[in-house]
């Protein structure tokens, strides 16, 4: 049995400082044999840089998935073509740097990650992931049974459609965006974990890890505004799934909701 973390969207110091100081315990504790974090807004609430590219894998992290801000820091543009553990959705258009697939091998065998962006009501408007899915998971199929997908996205009905597709073909779907952890976690009768959102790693007195007061007085006044990263308690939430290496089905998922260490709290 093979045993896998994915973390939701790291919002900031205040998570990507709470998984880097908490990951190499859970990987311990829960003998924990791959781990996957989504980073698109690890640097200051927005983008990824190299340096928390690097920090994130050497605390443990086998892969860094991203979204819609995963452009937003100019200097990840050269350095994701030669970090193939960092992920782009995979429904960019041919040419874009980097890639939205990897295959990496496990003591308890291979298994392939693939990051895809959804469309409804996300900038910028993507290829139809669907029909890009179906290419990927079949070509990632021919190396190994276990296949994990993040789909980024910000509709419920979009998710669970990406959730529900390929049939049996996936060991697990784990989404990702809204930073709100949702209750639905299941195993689909063909062997497919899934959530619809794994939540966020970031500060829990905050609207989506970000100060509340200034986003309150954005939504009644309709004026710009910056949007800091909340201070506070930390958590880490994501979801623990564990997959039948032979067959890649998914035999259970439970949520995580874990404190940050006393500290790993910094502020913004």
């Amino acid at each position: 049995m093979l045993t896998l973390l994915f973390l939701g969207d790291v919002v900031g110091e205040p998570g990507r400082s709470a998984v880097v100081a908490r990951l190499p315990e859970l990987k311990r504790d829960w003998s924990l044999d791959f781990i996957i974090v989504n980073g698109e807004n690890a640097a200051a609430g927005r983008g990824i840089t190299p340096k928390i590219t690097i920090d994130l894998l050497r605390a443990g992290v086998s892969v860094i998935t991203t979204g819609d801000h995963i452009w937003d820091r100019k200097e990840i543009v050269p350095f994701i073509e030669t970090e193939p553990r960092l992920l782009r959705p995979l429904n960019y258009p041919s040419g874009a740097p980097g890639g939205g697939t990897i295959v990496l091998e496990t003591a308890k065998g291979k298994v392939g990650v693939i990051n895809v962006q959804a469309r409804t009501f996300m900038q910028p408007i993507l290829e139809n992931p669907f029909p890009l899915l179906d290419a990927a998971v079949n070509e990632l199929r021919r190396e190994t049974p276990i296949i994990i997908i993040d789909a980024h996205g910000e509709t419920t009905s979009e998710k669970i459609a990406i959730g529900r597709y390929l049939g049996g073909r996936r060991s697990a779907v784990h989404e990702t965006h809204t930073h709100v952890q949702t209750a639905d976690e299941q195993i689909f009768e063909h062997g497919t974990a899934f959530i619809c959102d794994a939540g966020m790693c970031g500060p829990i007195h905050s609207i989506l890890g970000r100060a509340i007061e200034p986003v309150v007085t954005r939504f009644l006044s309709s004026l710009p505004a910056a949007f800091p990263i909340a201070k506070g308690e930390t958590r880490l939430r994501g979801v623990v799934v564990e997959i039948d290496e032979t067959s890649g089905r998914a035999l259970r998922i439970a949520r995580v909701d874990e404190p940050a260490p006393s500290g790993a709290h910094a502020p913004a």
